[in-house]
């Protein structure tokens, strides 16, 4: 059968995608965005014009999207027009402006509760080690012990967010009894692996610490995201300079690093109110 001109198009587009080393992750997003906006329009991909982008956008807008999710839809359809078809009608049309929301910290009070709460050696440790090391869930589920280096007291991540190696730190706490764990383990096998073997789910990871902070009595509406949060606001506090942080966390840009700042406690305790 003869392929169309439009169905090309699309495939050329995912083998862009998989050239440029975008995440699985990112090509699924991308694919299920421009999928979806191609089914509003009811339109070939040729036939697609400014107004049609903006008429979506406003409509995902209407429906009440985040302004995230309007970005990553945007993100994808200027790849794939831009990019890939060689279409320039995207200068006209504006980003979503983001909402500067601060990360949710939980203390160093919060985060002793949360782990004293667990009576599960496996989500003790891995949650522990996604604190001290600042791991995103992704990373974590990922890990395999050939990544640990005790001597050192370091973790390699392999192909964290943007597919980019770092090394970053864990603490000795965490060692003595990770070290134990996965002492029978091969250097190829999973840290924390499910029950029926193999790579732990995402899902799980964000289903254990659901449960320690409800058995915690924590109230804060944090995620296994607020960990990594910990992390960086707590080495912050204790006067890291805020450059190595950014290297151990994997950030790109100092400014996204900098959140970290209007968080840290440090300057505030020390301020009295005037009640």
């Amino acid at each position: 059968m003869k392929q169309s001109k439009e169905d090309a198009g699309f495939e050329k587009f995912m083998q862009e995608m998989k050239l440029r080393g975008f995440s699985r992750r990112t090509i699924s997003s991308y694919i299920t965005s421009v999928k979806g906006f191609l089914r509003f329009a009811d339109k070939g991909p040729k036939s697609i014009t400014t107004a049609d982008v903006r008429t979506y956008l406003e409509a995902l807008a209407d429906a009440g999207k985040s302004a995230s999710t309007l970005n990553t839809v945007y993100s994808a359809l200027k790849f794939y027009f831009g990019s890939v078809l060689k279409r320039r009608f995207f200068i006209s049309i504006p980003r979503s402006k983001s909402a500067k929301k601060l990360p949710i910290v939980l203390s160093k009070g919060e985060v002793k509760a949360l782990l004293g709460a667990i009576k599960n050696v496996k989500h003790k440790l891995l949650l522990g080690v996604m604190y001290s090391a600042g791991l995103r869930v992704s990373e974590v589920v990922h890990l395999k012990v050939g990544d640990l280096d005790f001597d050192m007291g370091l973790i390699t991540v392999r192909a964290g967010k943007g597919s980019k190696d770092r090394v970053t730190l864990f603490s000795e706490k965490v060692m003595v009894p990770l070290r134990k764990y996965v002492a029978t383990k091969d250097a190829r096998h999973f840290v924390f692996e499910s029950n029926r073997g193999g790579k732990l789910t995402e899902r799980s990871v964000q289903k254990m610490f659901a449960d320690a902070l409800c058995e915690a009595g924590i109230k804060k509406q944090a995620t296994c995201h607020s960990l990594r949060h910990s992390f960086a606001t707590h080495l912050l506090e204790a006067g890291t300079d805020i450059r190595y942080i950014q290297e151990l966390l994997g950030h790109a840009r100092l400014g996204t690093t900098q959140i970290y700042t209007k968080v840290a406690g440090t300057a505030l305790r020390a301020i009295k109110s005037p009640l």
